[in-house]
């Protein structure tokens, strides 16, 4: 496995304000992955999992500490700052999959696209198209709306989309939850095999341990830390 880190933070602290309280999400959390890691992170309803998701994702700016990603400092950019290095490094894969009703598969797909080239980026290597959707196994539904797919077809499209431009990593946040048992499975074993054919980098977070078993490293969170 490479040594290049993709995700590095030291001493990461996030507090919210929550009238006169002070809600402490994150309380110094050190992390780092590698390239070509498929980690995990586990933990309770409350337990800053998320909170650590989107700094991670450089939607959230934190209070203090570093955040590294892709060897780049994103700790005290500004917001369209970080809105460019998640343009550039990251791609997204959501619970609830986010795809635009109105756009057919490949339309959602080919919208991140876009919407990459719209920032003048640079093109890279990675997973061809192609590639992608035989994995996906989308090729036959490229013209149907989300409307006329499954939870899980829609999934497969949400995926493609995070991976359609390349990403350093791959941040999932709670994919198989509103997916059945057999289309969790089938979506699990997708983001396995992105990690060991293609090794694509994932972080992804989740309640559920049988999703979790499918990592090559699980971290767990409790109180905003995590454990040891």
């Amino acid at each position: 496995m490479s040594e290049k880190k993709v995700i590095e933070t030291i001493d990461l602290k996030m507090t919210y304000k929550a009238g006169k309280v002070a809600v402490h999400a994150l309380r110094g959390v050190d992390l780092v992955v590698e390239q070509g890691e498929f980690v995990a992170i586990m933990g309770p309803s409350g337990c800053g999992k998320s909170t650590l998701l989107h700094i991670l994702g450089c939607m959230l700016k934190p209070s203090s500490g570093k955040v590294v990603i892709d060897g780049e400092d994103v700790s005290n950019m500004s917001e369209q700052e970080r809105t460019e290095v998640r343009r550039r490094k990251i791609g997204f894969v959501f619970q609830k999959f986010n795809l635009f009703p109105t756009l057919t598969a490949e339309g959602n797909i080919r919208l991140a696209e876009r919407i990459r080239k719209n920032g003048r980026l640079p093109d890279s290597g990675g997973v061809s198209m192609s590639e992608i959707l035989k994995l996906l196994n989308l090729e036959g539904r490229l013209h149907h709306k989300p409307a006329e797919m499954s939870g899980g077809e829609q999934q497969r499209v949400a995926i493609a989309r995070a991976l359609v431009n390349h990403p350093a990593i791959v941040l999932a946040d709670e994919p198989t939850g509103n997916l059945d048992s057999e289309h969790s499975q089938i979506v699990l074993n997708m983001f396995k095999q992105l990690n060991e054919k293609f090794g694509q980098t994932i972080l992804m977070i989740t309640h559920s341990e049988e999703a979790a078993s499918v990592a090559s490293r699980i971290l767990r969170m409790r109180d905003g830390r995590i454990l040891q």
